[in-house]
């Protein structure tokens, strides 16, 4: 076989089973490299203290090189790139969390640009009023070319990315299984668009299904990839408020996005706030705390519209998120009218439809 690196062996030992990241760390203190600890005998395995005997049972029986052979056709099979820590292209934010991945498996390209960049995470069962508003948040990232990173699950994660593909912005996703699984299987061409103007990564190998336990620890890499973490809708128990208790344990800074107090989507995220997330309520708020500084992107449109038009676009600009019926009221016209008015103020594009028509305005 010929030379392996030593990021191939790394990925053997991580293969492993009971083989974590503190594990790895002991052995390659004891051996000085993955290769060292695959050429190595049992009776050196096991002069090493606090290691369990299973796991170097475990490390002798999977020592051959056909395992090795077996990362290098997995990864070659579905184009996945391997990252070590210490390679140029390892994210740099990444690097200096507590207990960063050894190993990244990687599909697209990390950009020098990622540096800046900010997570978005929320709900899997979004509100209206939560689409719109991580729309809205997406949209001013990618117009000033900061990567969003975000997990890919439903609701918010979906939106963040879609929405900064649509306004020709990157995006980076975490995942929680290995790089041949799609997970949620509905954001297949999702996953795809990602990597062709991003990057989809984990630290899990080929083949790892999503399973529960995975996800907290795939947390912190969203964390840890960003200066910074948005939180837009969340439960007390949500999996994006341990996001950000990783985000404060590695010094990022936390912004939640405030939400109807009656909500119980919005009871993390207020919460949050209450013990000195920074609210958000507009992009500027995140960006002029973080000290970022870029030019945006002037995709704008500027609209005409008639004095009927325009007192129906103030109406559902005022009091957001707006239900059609709620337009009738106070209102002279009948709903036909309502419908087409609404019809052109969203071909002009400054009038958005969600589910159980709701609608949005936004700001010209």
């Amino acid at each position: 076989m010929n030379k392996i690196e030593e990021k191939y062996y790394i990925a053997w030992l991580l293969n492993v089973k009971g083989v974590g990241n503190k594990t790895l760390s002991k052995l390659l203190s004891y051996f000085g490299s993955a290769e060292n600890i695959f050429k190595s005998k049992y009776e050196s395995l096991n002069n090493i203290r606090g290691i369990n005997k299973n796991v170097i049972h475990n490390i002798v029986e999977n020592k051959s090189e056909d395992k090795v052979k077996q990362i290098l056709n997995s990864l070659e099979k579905y184009n996945i790139d391997l990252l070590q820590k210490t390679d140029v292209d390892y994210p740099e934010n990444l690097k200096h969390i507590y207990d960063p991945p050894m190993i990244l498996y990687k599909k697209g390209i990390i950009d020098h640009e990622d540096a800046n960049a900010i997570a978005i995470v929320g709900s899997r069962k979004a509100s209206a009023y939560g689409k719109y508003v991580t729309h809205e948040l997406a949209k001013e990232l990618a117009k000033r070319n900061i990567t969003i990173v975000s997990g890919m699950a439903y609701g918010i994660d979906t939106i963040a990315h879609q929405t900064a593909l649509d306004h020709g912005g990157r995006t980076i996703a975490v995942l929680g299984c290995g790089l041949d699984i799609c997970y949620p299987k509905t954001n297949y061409n999702l996953m795809k668009n990602i990597q062709n103007n991003g990057a989809i990564i984990s630290e899990y190998p080929v083949g790892i299904q999503p399973v529960a336990g995975n996800f907290p620890a795939r947390n912190r890499i969203i964390s840890g990839l960003s200066k910074g973490v948005i939180i837009i809708e969340a439960s007390l128990k949500s999996g994006s408020l341990i996001t950000a208790n990783f985000a404060l344990e590695q010094g990022r800074d936390v912004f939640a996005v405030p939400g109807n107090i009656n909500s119980t989507g919005s009871c993390g995220t207020n919460k949050l706030i209450q013990e000195g997330a920074k609210l958000v309520t507009c992009i500027e708020d995140v960006l002029e705390e973080l000290n970022i500084k870029i030019s945006t992107k002037n995709d704008d449109i500027e609209v005409d519209l008639s004095e009927t038009e325009l007192e129906i676009y103030n109406a559902i600009l005022e009091k957001q998120p707006l239900h059609v019926e709620e337009l009738m009221k106070g209102y002279k016209w009948n709903m036909n009218e309502i419908n087409g008015i609404i019809t052109i103020l969203e071909l002009k594009g400054i009038i958005q439809r969600f589910p159980g028509n709701i609608f949005f305005a936004k700001k010209i």
